[in-house]
């Protein structure tokens, strides 16, 4: 651990007063990046067989060009939170914006899958870091009791990316003149424009304080929550569940957490400070973004599978028919977030998310390869509606209950657990469905096997598909109780001050 000082981008002093055009400003640029960093994170899935078949490359490849961006941004989201208790936000920002835009770039000229899997992993790094300072820079920019209608802003911004970036892959890979290296080009001159708009827009304060960096726990952090993630991802398809090598690889993991949590109760600045696990509201709330992540996440990966196997659609229509569950997380999120901020109670949208997350997940786990369209898309608005009125608001709930010095890591904590959730979740969930289908049932199969065979095969993925959804609603049982159980405080209407002695 580390000790050097820190200089303040404001003196310590009266908070600003900021219009809502001012704010909107000065957010518009991070929105903006955020958005196009989400968006790097799932453009691939539909583009990945051109671009392994380009690249010569294997399907334990083709498993890392999405494990490694996962990895990084997820192992890095904690960190960068911490961070941004400590040094300046607007810097922080800016880097990850610049550690994107090179990943991307180096992404896109890749040659060789190798070289493609690094770069995707420097890409997560940034992204990591955008997603984790997103919530930070609202929390620093403006007060709880104006924060829900911006959070609502954010929430549609990761909801859009989240669904839209299959879509978007999708479209590029099948435009001749583009092609695969499209998926990561696009966003560098989007990228960079923001950096410009931040540059001249956002000025965020940073409160005087020692700066204390905890190497060590850092280090611990992100190697035992990678270790998990390779296990969890690789897990049941480059080896056994119960091999040596899964042993292994879980044993690492929970033995590099617990020691993080040893160091962590020891050091001064803990990267994920012990004392938030005392506040009532951040522990129900993370619980609960570990399900709200997996709906999220899950939502977007085996809905665009049922819509592609079970119902034959093709990459570009089985995205557009995700469109009801995007309409409803922008309605959700937009919708309470304006509501908060005009009433100022917000546990009440939080329990009314919980309940729709869980009737949402109940209807789709009726349907099967012949539901028709409009009843799923029916489904996947309820769904969206209940995700979108939860996710920014149990973030708001966690910023509204912790010390103004531990805002960075408190969001962050959220943002993980949430990443970590759907990480997880879609994991066991792939497992379910493998098991529930008893074979392959993967476009590339279905196209070799005669016209019956194929039938029964995305029949059979069709009727899985509703008691995978099933599962997940029991699991969103955890949410409702969660959210239940939490305290509505009033929310502050002062930007927030210490409470703690530095």
């Amino acid at each position: 651990m580390t000790s050097v000082s820190t200089r303040p981008d404001v003196a310590a002093g009266p908070e600003p007063t900021r219009s809502h055009r001012e704010i909107l400003t000065a957010l518009s640029g991070l929105l903006l990046v955020m958005f196009v960093a989400i968006v790097s994170s799932t453009i691939v899935s539909n583009a990945l067989p051109t671009i392994v078949a380009d690249l010569h490359g294997s399907q334990t490849s083709y498993t890392w060009v999405v494990t490694a961006t996962l990895l990084t941004t997820t192992a890095s989201t904690p960190i960068w939170g911490k961070l941004a208790d400590l040094f300046s936000k607007k810097l922080l920002v800016q880097i990850a914006i610049l550690i994107f835009v090179g990943g991307s770039i180096g992404a896109g000229l890749a040659g060789s899958m190798g070289w493609l899997i690094g770069w995707r992993a420097v890409q997560g790094v940034g992204a990591g870091g955008l997603q984790a300072l997103t919530q930070v820079v609202i929390a620093a920019l403006i007060p709880p009791r104006e924060r829900g209608r911006y959070s609502g802003y954010l929430g549609a911004v990761l909801a859009a990316a989240t669904v839209s970036g299959p879509l978007a892959g999708g479209l590029l890979v099948g435009t001749p003149w583009l092609g695969w290296r499209w998926c990561f080009f696009v966003g560098v001159p989007i990228a960079l424009v923001s950096l410009v708009v931040l540059q001249r827009t956002l000025h965020v304060p940073t409160p005087p304080r020692e700066v204390r960096l905890d190497y060590i726990g850092a280090a611990l952090i992100a190697g035992g929550v990678s270790t998990l993630l390779v296990w969890v991802s690789l897990a049941g398809a480059q080896f056994a569940w119960g091999s040596t090598t899964s042993f292994v690889l879980a044993g690492l993991g929970v033995a590099a957490l617990v020691a993080a949590l040893v160091v962590e109760a020891r050091v001064p600045e803990p990267v994920v400070p012990l004392t938030l696990f005392k506040e009532r509201t951040v522990v129900l709330s993370v619980l609960a973004s570990l399900v709200v992540g997996l709906v999220m996440f899950g939502g977007s990966v085996f809905l665009g599978q049922y819509f592609q196997i079970a119902r034959s659609y093709d990459p570009t229509t089985a995205g557009l028919l995700t469109l009801p569950l995007i309409g409803g997380l922008l309605a959700g999120s937009t919708g309470s977030g304006q509501l908060i901020t005009r009433y100022g109670r917000w546990k009440r949208y939080l329990v009314a998310g919980a309940f729709m997350i869980t009737a949402g997940l109940v209807l789709l786990s009726t349907i099967d390869h012949t539901t028709s369209i409009p009843e799923v898309g029916a489904f996947l608005v309820i769904l969206g509606l209940g995700v979108g009125m939860t996710m920014q608001n149990l973030v708001l709930a966690v910023q509204n209950t912790v010390d103004i010095r531990d805002v960075g890591a408190a969001s962050a904590l959220v943002a993980f657990l949430r990443s970590l959730g759907g990480t997880i979740g879609v994991t066991v969930m792939g497992v379910l469905l493998s098991l529930q289908v008893g074979s392959a049932a993967n476009l590339g199969e279905l196209a070799s096997l005669p016209v019956a065979q194929a039938a029964a095969a995305r029949a059979a993925y069709g009727d899985a598909i509703g008691h995978i959804f099933l599962v997940t609603a029991i699991g969103s049982l955890i949410t409702l109780a969660a959210v239940l159980l939490i305290r509505e405080v009033p929310l502050r209407t002062a930007i927030g001050t210490s409470t703690r002695k530095p």
